[in-house]
């Protein structure tokens, strides 16, 4: 039988303690409890249960809630991202539709489309042009010490032409228009989508695809191949006089090694990746917006979720385009 150390409080008040028998009661899995005796003498009392043993049942319950919810969450990532893909895809077949009935009855919103055009342009030009001239200037600095080194100096127009034609600028502008036209689109659908005006325009038989989301759809396609030449032009400007007044380039070899590896089909491809990032954030960015939910919270974290989208989504098409572009038109000298 067990033995435990029990305190006794007798009525002087001088502490005494003995060893008894615990009477063979069962304790805890750590041990059994101790048997103190009360100040009169009256009788034994278990000591209170520290606060560790008292709550580790609900902390290993509260954890094993915590565990199964993250497990739920990430089971769900690949049903949300289909579902997500799956009304992108509905959104875009509604938006083809409308283009071209309202192009065959003559009722497309002009007014509204270069109003749109003309908002994305102001809100993407001069990002474009910050970046696209230090894209340019770091082509030049980053390929100019390889080539010195070997001598052939004259190649960095062709570095020029390779690094900004065919992905410089259509990543660029791919980027500007997932981040800026991407959150002015998704800020403004969202406003909308709180406010219920949404749903008041379907209520009045209005469709706000038709209405909203056609002219700026159009819009970036209009604006992506200015957006495209307009980087190619700075960027490459920035990489011309770089190369003329540091590396001591002549402009001739600059230019006749520019047009030797960079040809007309590469300027087309990179203009139709960006005509591609454009449909790409102009459907995401919409659909984020028109989904946003409860309050400037929620018109945030639309356009947190559209943008990183639009990254995502844009980088992994320029992967495809860019491996359908090297299998049939391999780069090579003109």
């Amino acid at each position: 039988m067990p033995l435990d150390r029990l305190t006794l409080w007798p009525p002087n008040g001088v502490k005494a303690t003995r060893v008894v028998a615990s009477s063979g009661e069962r304790g805890t899995s750590e041990g059994p409890l101790p048997l103190i005796e009360d100040a009169l003498g009256t009788g034994f009392t278990r000591p209170p249960v520290s606060a560790d043993a008292k709550y580790r049942p609900a902390r290993l319950l509260g954890a094993a809630v915590r565990v199964t919810r993250t497990l739920s969450y990430v089971a769900k990532i690949p049903v949300r991202s289909a579902s997500t893909t799956g009304r992108g895809v509905q959104l875009f077949a509604a938006v083809l539709r409308y283009t071209v009935i309202d192009a065959i009855s003559l009722s497309l919103p002009v007014g509204e489309l270069l109003v749109q055009a003309w908002t994305l342009l102001k809100v993407t030009v001069v990002p474009a042009l910050l970046m696209a001239v230090p894209f340019g200037a770091m082509v030049t600095v980053v390929s100019s010490g390889f080539v010195n080194q070997l001598g052939a100096t004259s190649l960095l127009g062709a570095a020029s032409g390779v690094g900004v034609v065919r992905q410089g600028a259509p990543i660029t502008a791919g980027l500007l228009m997932g981040g800026a036209a991407a959150s002015a689109i998704a800020s403004d659908f969202g406003a909308r989508a709180i406010r219920e005006e949404l749903d008041a325009m379907r209520v009045i038989g209005v469709d706000p695809v038709r209405r909203l989301v056609v002219p700026r759809f159009l819009a970036l396609l209009i604006l992506s191949p200015v957006l495209c030449i307009f980087i190619v032009t700075a960027g490459t400007g920035a990489a011309f006089i770089l190369a003329v007044s540091v590396s001591d380039m002549s402009t001739g070899s600059f230019w006749q090694s520019f047009g030797t590896f960079a040809k007309v089909v590469d300027v087309w491809f990179a203009i139709g990746k960006t005509i591609v990032f454009a449909a790409i954030v102009a459907i995401v960015s919409s659909l984020r917006g028109m989904e946003a939910k409860g309050g400037p919270r929620g018109v945030a974290d639309a356009v947190n979720s559209s943008v990183v989208l639009n990254v995502v989504g844009i980088v992994f098409a320029n992967l495809a385009i860019t491996q359908l572009q090297t299998m049939f038109f391999p780069m090579e000298v003109a």
